[in-house]
């Protein structure tokens, strides 16, 4: 009887077997490589940039540590890729969101593969004034955090081309960034764009352990055990759908004759519908209000007044331990923006329009207009889950710091969402590429 040699461990024989494809071992490869270039932009500092000032514009503001978690440093770096793609992710929102409601794109997004190209060179173009907008309030906003200007010879009167040069590296910084995760799409594996926000915030992750290890033993266990149910409650929520079950009629030829058959079949409605797009949209917004008082602070009177209530209402509560009040606003937000653009992406699939054309109908419902309806009542029932669940993941850094006094921590549950779904995407698509060639993937 001879021996068997040891299998090796599921997810360790599956990177064995990718590797061992040569396509698949150059796809991930190339990904590697394209975010390794990403850092090292990331590091490329503007012109013009006093590191002082810099330094103490970053002292303290909680508001500015959040906002250079999620481009990966390079904010506090104040890089050419200070913006990250987000102007880019912003331009797409807005292109979902106006698409419906713009005859000619609509038209567009209805002419297949060639349609979404040009939708997708319009999100390229409408990503630059974007970027030079946010370079601008991001700019100004620091420059008012530090006792001295941090980026020197800026200001529209002022300095004109001193600013016009700055904005200029900043936005060709956010499309650089844009080009490399298409370069992702295309050449990789994963979503591009979101790979490389995966890399901006998991860059970061190393610079936040002794802001946890510092605390005591019981706030450091309570943190690692928020964080484990977290990632498990989103890969749950990310992962679950409502399976409406469908039935299909076909017509098949048997001696001569036509016979027609019922085939059945279900149509997937994800919980989570939204992902993570209403977080950015609350988390835009919330961050507006402190930005926009911070320049009236130093009037006095009651403008000063209203101002510093603002400033110290909506920026203390990006930080653990911050005011109710924010983050009861915060979580009304998000469970509002998350129903709005679930039925902004349930218009654009128009699943009662393509049964109906298919000749598939849902067992005890019309076709048309009832299935609509009824498709539209299973939408919103579901919604009120993912809802919940993203308020949430936005308000979970309160009760960490609440129940494990672990406020030191500025990364908010939004940075988990975000690592968790880019993971899971890029592991499906490893899976089907392992499948397509006969191997065992990752996931049972």
């Amino acid at each position: 009887m001879t021996a068997q040699p040891a299998q090796r461990p599921r997810l360790l024989q599956a990177m064995v077997d990718a590797f061992r494809q040569e396509d698949v071992r150059k796809k991930l490869v190339f990904t590697l490589t394209m975010l390794v270039i990403f850092r090292f932009v990331a590091h490329v500092p503007i012109p013009n940039v006093d590191r002082n000032a810099l330094k103490q514009a970053f002292e303290g503001n909680a508001l500015l540590d959040f906002l250079s978690i999620f481009s990966g440093g390079a904010l506090q770096n104040l890089s050419v890729a200070a913006l990250g793609v987000y102007p880019y992710i912003t331009a797409s929102i807005v292109i979902q969101i106006l698409t419906p409601l713009i005859p000619s794109w609509r038209a567009l997004s209805e002419e297949g593969e060639q349609g979404r190209r040009r939708l997708q060179v319009i999100t390229h173009w409408i990503s630059v004034p974007m970027a030079f907008v946010q370079g601008y309030g991001q700019i100004v906003f620091i420059n008012s955090q530090s006792g001295g200007a941090v980026v020197q010879n800026f200001g529209i009167l002022d300095h004109p081309m001193g600013t016009l040069a700055t904005l200029l590296t900043l936005t060709a910084g956010t499309m650089f960034l844009v080009w490399l995760g298409e370069l992702i799409t295309e050449n990789g594996i994963g979503n591009g764009v979101s790979v490389i926000i995966f890399g901006g915030i998991v860059a970061r992750l190393p610079s936040l352990v002794p802001n946890v290890t510092t605390q005591s033993i019981l706030a450091t266990a309570g943190f690692v055990g928020f964080a484990i149910g977290l990632i498990y409650l989103v890969v749950y929520f990310q992962e679950a759908t409502r399976k409406v079950p469908v039935q299909y009629a076909r017509s098949a030829f048997r001696g001569g004759r036509m016979y027609r058959q019922q085939g059945q079949s279900h149509v997937p409605l994800r919980v989570n519908m939204a992902g993570m797009i209403p977080l950015i949209f609350a988390y835009s917004i919330m961050i507006l209000p402190p930005i926009v008082a911070s320049y009236f602070t130093s009037t006095g009177g009651w403008v000063g007044s209203v101002a510093s209530f603002f400033v110290n209402q909506f920026q203390s509560g990006r930080g653990s331990g911050g005011t109710g009040w924010y983050w009861l606003i915060l979580f009304i937000m998000v469970v509002a923006f998350t129903f709005f653009y679930t039925m902004v992406q349930y218009q654009q699939q128009q699943i009662a329009k393509n049964l109906q054309r298919q000749g598939a109908f849902i067992p005890g419902i019309r076709p048309g207009a009832p299935t609509e309806a009824y498709l539209v009542r299973v939408v919103t029932r579901i919604t009120w889950a993912g809802a919940f669940f993203l308020g949430f993941v936005a308000i979970l850094p309160f009760f960490v710091g609440l129940l494990t006094d672990v406020r030191a921590l500025t990364i908010s549950a939004t940075g988990f969402l975000i690592v968790v779904a880019v993971v899971l995407d890029t592991m499906k698509q490893l899976e089907a590429q392992l499948l397509m060639r006969n191997y065992e993937g990752f996931i049972r």
